[in-house]
């Protein structure tokens, strides 16, 4: 960050960083092995020295957490972090010869990675090209190849499959949150200064059409009332929507 980027701050020289179980890897099948493989993930985190962490609830392969997902998501990491002793040690796998070849192949890749996009132009002009979609794309693609063809197991789908369908309780909403949801939003609506609302939406659309900072006629427009979906509508005005 000093060298590369020139950060003077020593609080902006520090590296840190989020993690969030894989959500890819969750399963219809058998849901309850999620929880098995969201523990497996959140320690492999924490063990990485990880600074925050999201777990995902078993059934979000299904549809939205319920408030029984979520709670045991929530005590996933809770398990880890007052019960484990896993927390107990600055870095608990220092000094392991594959963790640290593992780490020197990651930084090499990522380096190798990141040549590529300079090469590019840089992140912007990357995205433009298509890089890093692509290479997302590509390995979801192999990674299904390699599920479909059995040479990479997913235990449930392609391995120890059980002939009874497996289910989890599934998120109910109530319809009547939909018409309050409207309801208030018109009363909102109906209170707001309108003409400030418009003013503020169209500094935002002037200054999407600039390299000016995004986010002060944003929070400008917030503040006069306006709403989320206006604000983004605001934006896609310039920038338009993916994939378009």
């Amino acid at each position: 960050m000093r060298e590369r980027v020139g950060a003077t701050d020593p609080a902006a020289q520090r590296m840190r960083f989020h993690t969030q179980t894989a959500g890819s890897t969750l399963t219809a099948q058998q849901p309850l092995n999620n929880v098995v493989r969201t523990s497996y993930q959140a320690l492999a985190a924490v063990l990485g020295g990880t600074q925050s962490l999201h777990t995902n609830a078993y059934d979000e392969a299904l549809g939205l957490p319920t408030e029984a997902s979520a709670t045991v998501a929530l005590r996933t990491q809770q398990i880890l972090a007052f019960e484990s002793g896993v927390t107990d040690t600055v870095d608990p796998l220092a000094g392991s010869y594959y963790v640290e070849a593992l780490t020197d192949a990651v930084e090499r890749e990522a380096r190798g990675l990141i040549n590529e996009i300079d090469a590019l132009g840089g992140a912007v002009a990357a995205i433009e090209h298509g890089f890093q979609q692509g290479l997302i794309e590509e390995a979801a693609y192999q990674t299904a190849k390699q599920i479909e063809s059995d040479h990479q197991v997913v235990v449930g789908v392609n391995r120890f499959e059980t002939a009874a369908e497996t289910s989890a309780p599934l998120l109910g909403m109530d319809p009547r949150l939909e018409s309050g949801q409207v309801a208030s939003l018109r009363e909102v609506r109906s209170r707001r200064d309108q003409g400030a609302v418009d003013r503020t939406l169209s500094g935002v659309v002037a200054t999407a059409r600039t390299d000016g900072n995004l986010l002060y006629p944003m929070k400008d427009a917030l503040a006069a009332g306006a709403t989320v979906g206006e604000v983004s509508t605001a934006i896609a005005e310039v920038f338009g929507t993916y994939p378009s």
